[in-house]
């Protein structure tokens, strides 16, 4: 269990898929929505939520007036106790759970964002990981904003042209990245 930091839904509690993810720990999603809320970044955003795990990082954009989350998640399980939570909170009518991997995701959908999370697994490739925020970088908002998590011993993150990174902050093993999207 893992939960929602502030907001709507602050103190409620969210389950977490039993294997396969790697939940975002209480310290970096309060970072990071700080950081959000400072830049005015989450009121009304239309947010998607890539490698959603248990959805936290999306869920917890809603429960701070994201307009609407689009939560994407490859494994079934995962997916399903996105879903849970999603039911749990109820907060349906402003939440869609994708069951599919990001890249192709990303490629098929004809919605824009304003703000994206992505938390991929620390083995992805640097070349898959390259190709994701390519076609993100395309689906996005002008000035919208991107937060990327990942490992301290990760390569270099390979940004496409169109995303400029903002700043980076490392929190022991894990490393969030701030980028947003240049006209």
């Amino acid at each position: 269990m893992t939960r929602i930091i502030a907001g709507d839904f602050g103190g409620r509690r969210i389950a977490v898929p039993a294997a396969g993810t790697r939940p975002t720990t209480d310290r970096v999603r309060e970072a990071i929505f700080s950081k959000l809320a400072s830049a005015g970044a989450l009121r009304g955003a239309h947010v998607v939520d890539l490698y959603a795990g248990s959805g936290a990082l999306g869920l917890e954009a809603i429960s701070r007036k994201a307009a609407h989350v689009t939560l994407v998640e490859s494994s079934t399980a995962a997916s399903r106790v996105i879903e849970a939570n999603v039911l749990e909170l109820g907060v349906g009518t402003r939440t869609r759970v994708v069951k599919e991997r990001a890249l192709n995701f990303l490629r098929r959908t004809p919605d824009a964002f304003s703000l994206a999370f992505l938390d991929p697994p620390y083995d992805i490739s640097r070349g898959d990981l390259a190709a994701v925020l390519a076609a993100l970088a395309e689906r996005l908002a002008p000035d919208a904003n991107v937060v990327l998590e990942r490992s301290a011993r990760a390569s270099a993150t390979e940004w496409p042209p169109t995303l400029h990174l903002v700043v980076s902050k490392d929190y022991g093993e894990t490393v969030v990245q701030y980028a947003q999207r240049v006209r």
